[in-house]
């Protein structure tokens, strides 16, 4: 949790909110990768891409 503290200091601190969506969706599309490994949801992410 202290990584995500840092970072959203460093956001504000920086103004560097438009590194936001990037990060979010990089979250994202890793979050995907994990589920499609092995699970039964793989086969309906591989269709939508």
């Amino acid at each position: 949790m202290e990584f995500f503290k840092e970072l959203w200091m460093f956001l504000k601190v920086r103004k560097k909110f438009w590194l936001m969506p990037i990060l979010i969706i990089m979250v994202l599309f890793g979050g995907l990768i994990v589920l499609s490994k092995g699970s039964a949801v793989a086969p309906f992410i591989y269709t939508v891409f």
